[in-house]
């Protein structure tokens, strides 16, 4: 499939915020900068849930089918590879701090289900939320593909209903990592795959009202010190996601050059790896100088080159074979 345009600047963004949103966090106490580190991984989702459901729907059509083992083995090379290149060297490092149960759910995507998890494994919590959309919604789209736009509204009302009987209960934190916290912000994603071809061009005066809650919700978070409220769960926080998909279809319809130019792009596909090892060189126990996300940097790049497109080669490769095997077998 064609790259689509601006996405990968959309990610260099997201993953901006969270560095820098991480050491600022840290160098400053701050925990609006802390809010800002948030709505980077949430723009995360956004965009993961709006690839996907495109993929997805573009095999639906082409096809007349979703092949779920195939998707799975896709999703596999993209993402194994290089999150077992972080964590193998980080469980040798950091043994004495680790239980097995730390460890088993790093490496089976439950780290979000994990509230004790020590803090190198902490950012672990979303890429686990983004494996387990990879395990539920290809199946679900398959199988109620007529219904795929009730049950994506049924989330997106359902997750702020679940975040507040989580507090409720006492389930403070922690529990807003888990999938049903945030799965409505990927359904916002998913949502705006399915209608994309339908909605209308977003003029820039609209641009400028989207942008207004994805600046300011972040602030209100970090001014309540992370405390939810009535008034975030239900309005601030569906009212930011919205404008993101809005931002995000923008982005899309009117593909920016600042968005597409050559440090954007690059930034953006190695955002993975970076996100991957942001967390031990600029997030951590004790504030870090700026020039350690330099660090960072420079693991997020051999790892892309290293690890992430020598994986994606063979993927390609593996697809082409499947292709062949299956022109001479129609031939035959």
């Amino acid at each position: 499939m064609t790259r689509i345009p601006s996405l990968d600047g959309l990610r260099a963004i997201s993953i901006a915020l969270v560095v820098v949103g991480h050491w600022a966090e840290l160098q400053y106490q701050s925990d609006i900068a802390g809010a800002f580190a948030n709505l980077g991984v949430r723009i995360f989702f956004i965009i993961s849930g709006y690839l996907i459901t495109t993929l997805l729907l573009k095999e639906q059509q082409r096809t007349l089918s979703i092949s779920l083992r195939e998707f799975y083995i896709r999703r596999a090379y993209r993402i194994l590879p290089a999150a077992m290149a972080f964590m193998a060297p980080v469980f040798v490092i950091f043994w004495p701090e680790l239980r097995w149960y730390h460890m088993a759910a790093a490496a089976l995507y439950l780290a979000n289900f994990d509230w004790a998890h020590p803090w190198f494994l902490g950012h672990l919590w979303s890429l686990s939320v983004e494996e387990q959309f990879y395990f539920l919604w290809p199946g679900v789209l398959k199988k109620w593909h007529r219904h795929r736009v009730g049950i994506l509204l049924a989330v997106v009302c359902f997750a702020p209903l679940y975040r507040i009987a989580c507090h409720l209960v006492g389930l403070h934190g922690r529990a807003d990592e888990t999938f049903p916290a945030v799965a409505d912000v990927l359904a916002i994603g998913c949502l705006l795959a399915i209608f994309v071809k339908r909605l209308p061009q977003i003029r820039t005066a609209w641009v400028a009202a989207m942008i207004i809650p994805v600046a300011l919700v972040p602030v209100y978070l970090g001014q309540r010190h992370f405390h939810l409220t009535g008034l975030l769960l239900l309005v601030l926080w569906p009212v930011m996601h919205l404008s993101i998909a809005g931002l995000l279809l923008h982005a899309v319809q009117r593909p920016y050059w600042v968005l597409n130019i050559r440090p954007m792009v690059w930034l953006g596909k190695i955002s993975y790896s970076l996100y991957l090892w942001q967390q031990i060189f600029v997030f951590g126990p004790h504030p870090k100088p700026w020039y350690y996300a330099g660090f960072a940097v420079i693991m997020a790049t051999a790892s892309y080159h290293l690890i992430e497109q020598p994986m994606l080669r063979m993927r390609e490769r593996r697809a082409e074979q499947k292709k062949t095997a299956q022109i001479l077998e129609v031939a035959a």
